[in-house]
């Protein structure tokens, strides 16, 4: 790759410059192949975490020993997808596992490899609450061919890193298939944003929420993703997501 600076500041104001998300149609759940606590408790976790490229092969292959092969094998269908895996900087390294979990996935599968694309900045969202997850969303920069995709990261949470690299995808003339997370909650699963959350929301905190919303990330309400819009529709008023929104920013990278 060529021309990319990590760790990007991404002023409030100046999201939307860098977001980009889609309509989530019938976008599949995310296949998470272990329990968050399963891959968090492992040995090798922590090393892989922060660039340890064996230590992270350890990790996969034993989550993948566990994991759902066959449900695999059915969500990549007869497309022959790219996998493109979250490749992302973490407070102490970059984290090695999405690239290591790509690699075996194209192995076993024969598919291709996507390597051109990069997150461009350093979100710090491991344990992070939600309000920060919002507030300092993963960006990305790098060449994509126009192909279909199939997204893979370690851990999924909220799912707007996926999210916003799925929309990444799209913008530059790609489709998803779908995506892959070696860990987390099964309530993470679904991205696609459910009618009923969304109408929830919106009577929860109304037009202001929404035209603030798109002023400042630049994408409506209906493009969040369904834990996104769930924790949102657990504050109070509009005011205080504004007031926490912004005051995450100021702990961010």
């Amino acid at each position: 790759m060529t021309g990319l600076t990590y760790d990007v500041r991404v002023d409030l104001g100046e999201i939307k410059r860098y977001l980009y998300r889609t309509g989530w149609g019938d976008f599949p759940d995310v296949l998470i192949c272990a329990p968050e606590g399963k891959v968090h408790r492992h040995p090798r976790y922590s090393a892989a975490k922060v660039g340890d490229a064996i230590s992270a092969d350890a990790l996969v292959e034993d989550i993948l020993a566990i994991a759902d092969m066959d449900a695999i094998r059915r969500l990549i269908g007869d497309s022959h997808p790219r996998l493109l895996a979250v490749h992302a900087l973490e407070s102490a390294g970059m984290n090695a596992i999405p690239r290591v979990l790509a690699k075996r996935l194209s192995h076993d599968f024969g598919l291709a490899l996507e390597s051109g694309v990069s997150q461009l900045n350093r979100v710090t969202h491991t344990r992070a609450d939600g309000y920060h997850r919002l507030a300092n969303p993963a960006v990305f920069d790098g060449r994509l061919m126009e192909s279909n995709y199939l997204l893979i990261d370690d851990f999924i949470g909220q799912g707007g890193t996926l999210a916003n690299l799925r929309g990444y995808v799209h913008q530059h003339g790609g489709t998803v298939a779908g995506a892959i997370a070696l860990a987390g909650q099964q309530r993470s699963s679904k991205l696609r944003l459910g009618e009923e959350t969304l109408h929830m929301l919106r009577s929860e905190h109304g037009d202001e929420l929404e035209k603030w919303w798109l002023s400042t990330f630049g994408y409506g309400l209906d493009r969040l993703t369904e834990s996104e819009a769930a924790y949102l529709c657990r504050s109070d008023s509009f005011d205080v997501i504004a007031t926490r929104l912004a005051a995450a920013r100021g702990t961010g990278s």
